[in-house]
């Protein structure tokens, strides 16, 4: 009689496969410059990347297929997807209007400001390739998760098609921003800064510390700012991830 396991090897794989059709969605609705939609693949993406490991861990359904599979997925969603989204940002910052690539004058410089967006893939990129080989983040990660660094930036593209006022955009839509926030996540996924995981292997206080901490800093803001709260999240997260290695 099959295990479980080899019964059901398709459901994992069937809802890593859902992570990689949202994220091509956002790819295209983000050179669209339809920020809206394609942050909300990106989120769609990231709620079935949390679900194929949920599904594989509650069936046993483990495969070297999967695992190649799911990063192969995540490289898209959390890596091409949110550079389209930062691509339209920054035409937005430098011309006032999102257009077809053929159809964008810009200068040298202009161009080298357009095209720095590929350091969001290339350094998510790396970052699976480490994760993939790298057996000390069992249990929690080294560097920026790539789904953070793609929350972030949808959470940009929500705030403004949701109705940022003007204030909020022009702090969005600011070249300089753009590319600090951009250049500071690549690097956060590089980096050896351990950052800790929501997996609970219990409900105990003991052991999850800053992971309660952390879902209480979120409802909070959820409720105080609504869809604000979004970057801000990702921010807190970042923060108590390097006050737990202070202080550890």
């Amino acid at each position: 009689m099959k295990r479980i396991s080899e019964l059901f090897f398709w459901v994992p794989n069937f809802i890593t496969a859902m992570n990689l059709a949202s994220g091509s969605l956002a790819v295209f609705f983000g050179i669209e410059g339809q920020l809206g939609w394609a942050a909300i693949f990106i989120l769609a993406a990231s709620v079935f990347d949390f679900l194929d490991g949920f599904a594989a861990r509650l069936l046993n359904s483990y495969s070297e297929v999967g695992k190649q599979m799911d990063s192969l997925s995540d490289l898209v969603s959390f890596g091409l997807a949110p550079a389209a989204m930062l691509f339209t940002m920054l035409e937005l910052a430098l011309f006032g209007k999102n257009q077809p690539i053929f159809e964008i004058e810009a200068t040298p410089l202009q161009w080298i400001f357009l095209l720095s967006v590929l350091l969001v893939p290339i350094s998510g990129a790396f970052r699976l390739a480490k994760f993939n080989v790298d057996t000390r983040q069992t249990e929690s990660f080294l560097g920026l998760p790539i789904p953070a660094n793609a929350i972030f930036y949808a959470s940009l593209g929500l705030i403004l098609e949701l109705g940022a006022n003007e204030v909020v955009t022009k702090i969005i839509l600011s070249r300089f921003n753009l590319l600090t926030v951009m250049i500071v996540l690549s690097a956060l996924m590089l980096s050896e800064i351990p950052m800790f995981s929501l997996k609970f292997k219990h409900l105990k206080w003991t052991g999850n510390e800053v992971r309660f901490v952390f879902i209480a800093f979120c409802v909070v803001l959820a409720i105080l700012l609504q869809f604000y709260a979004l970057p801000l999240i990702i921010v807190g997260y970042i923060v108590l991830s390097l006050l737990q290695k202070l202080i550890a």
